[in-house]
């Protein structure tokens, strides 16, 4: 059985509050219980951070969430899932927290919480393909998949759905407050995008994930007293993940494929383009480096806050474009296209399109290249061309050391900011 459209959007409202008010409240007791049990995070190589924190900031965001979902969601099967679920990958984060678990048993623990809900109802087992119709994929089955009978594919892969969105938001938590904070704006716009459809459930789920989220960013922002580890971050994507599939259910396609790939743009970009340098030099996608934005902003002398302004400002972008293309009627739903409206939604696209460029070149390559040809000329040193600083800079990309700039002057300074 699934969440139905019980809840409305005051209870959205209130589940927000209340878990906001309840992690907002716990995150200092996680504090002292994480130094108690010592789960802290010592500054490591590619570390931001330069004090030992605590991390187990996660079981606040938990708390919060388990009693909004009580309070807020009906009583049904499918609700007793998700808060089953939820409560799997928040002991599997606390024992990665705790003891660092390998690859291997996290995925495992991921797999497991994400099979909860999924065999409960949340999952997406029919989908609409534009100028195909519906695909039902209710009577394709896998037979004997490790030993659970003929399981549907629509099961297996809003698993897989699940296990990704998780390890995206755990791949962005290397900056203070980045993971939480983006994870408030995308969970306040799928609510808005779920209430505005009828998709009540996937709502009030929506808004107290953002709750719980922006309670832990009292101790959470830079310089952050506590950080919310594998507890928080597998967590965060569980119940983006859970949303996302919520929302999509009796949803044109369109809607249910594009605005989770939307909203969640900025986590996946990071991702997919970690994943596939690991890829491409031939190491293990699951081995830590210093190959996320965020570390490439911190080696070009950005500050904690500077790279939570800028990315911070990039999921925002997309989150509006997200929204324009929910409630700007450029289109009456049959071929027919407003000039105005749709205009208004071709520049909300092109600004998205430009904050994506931005980033993804004139911040991390563009930028780098004209200040390292400029602070060669200005040394003296000979360059042959542009070819030669294109060598050099795709050499410190790739090694990911860079001399750190000065923030106030950008200057290049001589330090190793790998060191």
């Amino acid at each position: 059985m699934l969440i139905e459209g019980r809840p409305d959007a005051l209870d959205g409202l209130f589940a927000f509050a209340v878990a906001l008010a309840i992690a907002w409240l716990l995150v200092p007791l996680t504090e002292r219980g994480a130094r108690r049990v010592g789960a802290i995070d010592y500054p490591r190589e590619r570390s931001l951070h330069q004090v030992p924190t605590p991390k187990l900031g996660g079981l606040a965001i938990l708390a919060g969430a388990v009693v909004a979902m009580t309070l807020f969601l009906p009583w049904v099967s499918s609700t007793r899932a998700l808060l089953g679920g939820a409560l799997l990958i928040a002991a599997v984060g606390v024992a990665d927290d705790l003891f660092e678990l390998g690859a291997v048993p996290k995925l495992a623990g991921q797999v497991l919480a994400a099979m909860i809900p999924v065999f409960a109802g949340v999952a997406v087992v029919s989908f609409t393909l534009p100028f195909f119709g519906r695909v039902s994929l209710n009577h394709v089955l896998v037979h004997d998949v490790v030993l659970l009978g003929n399981v549907k594919v629509g099961h297996i892969l809003t698993v897989l759905g699940f296990v990704a969105v998780m390890n995206v938001i755990n791949f962005i938590d290397g900056v203070d407050g980045l993971a939480a904070g983006v994870c408030v704006i995308a969970s306040l716009t799928f609510a808005v995008i779920a209430l505005s459809l009828n998709r009540t459930g996937a709502g009030v789920l929506a808004a107290l994930t953002a709750g719980a989220s922006l309670g832990f960013l009292r101790r959470g922002f830079p310089p952050a007293a506590s950080f919310m580890g594998d507890t928080g971050s597998n967590l965060l994507g569980y119940l983006l993940a859970a949303v996302a599939v919520l929302g999509s259910l009796k949803t044109n396609a369109v809607v249910a494929l594009f605005f989770p790939l939307c909203v969640l743009a900025v986590p996946i970009l990071d991702s997919g383009f970690v994943i596939a340098k690991r890829i491409k030099h031939r190491r293990p996608v699951y081995l830590a480096d210093r190959s996320h934005f965020h570390h490439r902003m911190a080696n070009i002398g950005f500050s904690q806050r500077r790279t939570l302004v800028y990315l911070y400002g990039w999921a925002l972008v997309l989150a509006c474009l997200a929204l324009a293309l929910r409630f700007v009627p450029y289109s009456d739903n049959h071929g027919h296209f407003d000039a105005v409206w749709t205009a208004v939604i071709v520049a909300c696209g092109v600004a998205a399109i430009a904050a994506s460029v931005y980033l993804l070149l004139a911040l991390e390559i563009l930028k780098l290249r004209l200040s390292r040809f400029r602070e060669l000329v200005g040394l003296g040193v000979p360059v042959s061309g542009p070819d030669e600083v294109d060598s050099g800079v795709a050499e410190e990309l790739e090694t990911g050391k860079f001399p750190a700039v000065d923030p106030e002057t950008g200057e290049f300074m001589a330090l190793d900011r790998d060191r």
